[in-house]
Order: structure tokens, then sequence, then C-alpha cells
């Protein structure tokens, strides 16, 4: 950042917030996710004057990674939301639904451009960038809604961790196959096994050991209360306020699941599932509300700002029968998953799971770099990533006021769906 003066950095945080928010408000007015918008406002700003009067082309790593921490507390959010012990209702669920949505992308997408006549290599690249879930936009639009409670909404945000950990492994094991020789494997095998371990390791303590500690905890506390004397001095305790200490917490998951070899916001969405088994003691969701504020457009805007429309031009039948088989391969094998919840909740999983993101396009991007898929291919991935973005809040909330109508003056869903195993 040292070649872009103060002012100018002012300049482009100025302009850029404040088309992401005016985007917002002008969807929001005619009942459309503000993350069009601003996804919009994005793309408005790559494609015209705006990129090169802004100075954008000079660096944008801080809005890189103004993006990346937007989507890590957006998902720690929606984590606060989902305690471990009402995700447990739905883990059965979550995991059939992720595991189809995994399996029939990743081989129609092999198969298809393997058809064409690409080499292996690239059709797998292809196959593993249409099997993750960038849970950050269908999270964005189930919280405008103020549906996070719904049942379909904890098998959608469920599923998509688990998609996650499996995409990173399918990722894991393209890269090694693509790199060759024996330590390739080698690598698999431990980057599935770190994975699957670190995010089994959260659960297991935040579900388990930290909450039977703390009831331990306060049953010594109680008990010692008892037999102590009256006094008329309180002691006076020296803590951390909640707000200050769930940052931490989001950080150091965050951290710890980039350092595995997983996406950092499975590990920001694990701490706050962790934190949310003590939001009785620790409120801290109002206090993150300003933080998002600020933060969570520029995740849609840098969505929007890969979106270079030129590019698409020489690809556009390809890009689209490549998203059109992205949308419907996930939404037929999620929806495949859930249907034991009813069609009206089926459908809304389904097209819950839709969008690709930033997912599809950072394996697209390692596939570019080591010069396994031709630019060309690079640019239908990008394609098919924003588009399955863009279309995913519109479809997702016509499916849900399709089920639930609108909702009540205390925001929940007039229909209540019941526990599942």
């Amino acid at each position: 950042m040292d070649e872009i003066a103060i002012g100018t950095v002012l300049l482009q945080l100025l302009v850029l917030f404040a088309l992401a928010k005016a985007g917002g408000m002008l969807c929001e007015r005619f009942g459309i996710s503000s993350v069009i918008g601003e996804i919009a406002a994005g793309i408005l700003v790559a494609n015209t004057f705006l990129f090169g009067w802004l100075q954008m082309d000079l660096d944008m790593s801080l809005f890189e990674i103004l993006a990346e921490l937007g989507v890590i507390f957006l998902l720690f959010s929606v984590g606060l939301e989902t305690p471990f012990s009402e995700l447990r209702k739905v883990g059965r669920t979550a995991m059939l639904v992720a595991v189809l949505g995994v399996i029939l992308p990743f081989f129609m997408g092999f198969t298809y451009i393997l058809a064409l006549g690409h080499g292996q290599i690239e059709a797998l690249f292809i196959g593993a960038a249409m099997v993750a879930t960038s849970v950050g936009i269908t999270a964005r639009v189930i919280k405008d809604l103020d549906l996070t409670r719904s049942i379909e909404s904890r098998v959608i945000i469920g599923a998509a961790v688990i998609d996650d950990v499996l995409g990173m492994i399918v990722l894991a094991i393209v890269v090694g196959i693509a790199a060759g020789g024996a330590s390739g494997i080698l690598d698999i095998v431990l980057v599935s096994v770190t994975g699957v371990a670190f995010v089994v390791l959260v659960i297991f303590f935040g579900s388990i050991v930290i909450p039977k500690a703390r009831v331990r905890a306060n049953e010594r506390r109680n008990g010692q209360a008892d037999q102590d004397p009256v006094v008329c001095v309180k002691k006076r305790r020296f803590a951390l306020s909640p707000l200050p200490l769930a940052i931490i917490v989001c950080l150091a998951l965050s951290f710890a699941a980039s350092y595995v070899g997983l996406a950092a916001i499975i590990g920001a969405f694990l701490a706050g599932m962790v934190f949310a088994e003590f939001r009785d003691r620790w409120p801290c969701h109002e206090d993150f509300h300003p933080i998002n504020e600020f933060l969570v457009p520029f995740f849609f805007l840098f969505v929007g700002m890969s979106v270079i429309i030129a590019s698409f031009v020489e690809v556009i039948v390809l890009a689209v029968v490549i998203t059109v088989m992205a949308v419907f391969t996930k939404y037929i094998g999620c929806s495949l998953g859930s249907l034991k919840l009813g069609r009206g909740s089926a459908n809304i999983i389904g097209v819950g799971m839709i969008p690709r993101g930033e997912v599809g396009i950072i394996v697209a991007t390692i596939g570019l770099s080591m010069a396994v898929i031709s630019p060309s291919m690079f640019s239908v991935v990008v394609f098919m990533s924003m588009a399955t973005t863009i279309i995913a809040p519109f479809l997702l909330t016509w499916a849900f006021r399709r089920k639930y109508g609108e909702c009540g003056p205390s925001g929940e869903p007039v229909e209540r769906p019941g526990a599942i195993g």
C-alpha cells in the first residue's frame, strides 16, 4: 500500500462503501436481498471508468483483506445463532445433503469437460470448482429474511460446513493428482485426515467437553457459596467483555482452520457455534452488528469486482452450459438428500446450496497457477461461480416465501418446521 496515498485509500473506501449501501438499499426497496445490490455495485466499479479513477488497479490487497474479514465475521455471526445442540438435530440430514451435493456436480462436471476433449486434469479441476458451496451468500440472505432458526436454514448451514470440508478434500486430491508423485498421495491423506480431525475436534470440545466443564464449575461455585459465610464486600473480578473475547475466539479458530488447510470461514463458523453455547453468559450478537454493517459489504463488493464482462464473450455458450449444469446438479443432489423434510423444505435446501461464489474461483485460480487449466476455462469457472452467486439470492428468497409466505410481527415464519433426526 506504500504506492497509494492515504487520501486515495479513503476515497476508495468512501465510494465503494457508499455504492454498496446505495445498491443494497435500492434492492431492499423492491423486496430483493441487499446482497444483489452490493454485488452489482462491485460489477459496476470493475467494468466502468470508476476502476481506473479510483486507482483500484494499483493495489487490491486492502480490499481482499476487508472482504476476507467480512465473510469471516458474517459466518461467525451465523454460528452464534446455531449452537451445536441445535445443529445435532439436523446432523444426519446435513451430512446426506452435503455428500450428494458433492458427488453429483463433481461427476457431471468432470464427465462433460472430458467429453468435450479437454485433458483429464483440467476436467478434474472444473469438477472440483463445481463442488463447494459459498455459504456466505446463502447465510446473508437467510439473515436478511430473519429465518436463521428454521430447520432448512440449519440444514443448509450445517451441510455447507460439511460441504466445504469435502470440497477441500476433493481439491487436495485433484492438486495431488496434478502434482503427481508419491508425495502428492501422502499430502492428500494428510490434508484429508487433518481437515476432518479439526472439525470433529472442535465439535467435540464445543458441544461436549466445554459445556460439561461449565456445569461442573457452576456446581462447585454454588456449593462453595452455600458453605462460605455471608460477607458484605464483594471481590472484584477482572474479565474480558463478551465482544473482545468473541473476536479472539473467532480469529483463533479461523487461523487454526486456515493453518490445517481448510477455509478460514469454517473456523469462524465453528467458533460462533462454540460461543453460542455461552450466549446466556456472554451475549454479543448485537455487538457484532455494527462490525458486520461495515465489513460484510466489502466481501460482496469484491465478489462483484471479480466479474470482468469482456472476458466472457469468447466462451459465453460453454459458460452458460456449465452454469446450468452447476445449478441443477447441486439442486438435485441436495434436494434428494433432504426429501424426508418434505418437498417445500427440499426445494429451499436445494436452492440454498447453489452458490459457488469465491470458493469456485479459488479452485480455478489454483488450477491456473499450476498451468493445468487454460485461461478460457478459467473464465468459464469465474462466470459459473458469479452467475450462481447472483441468481441464488433470488431463488432462495422465492423458495422461502413460497413455503412460509410473509413472516409474522415477531419475525418468525408462520409455519413452524418440526425437529428431525
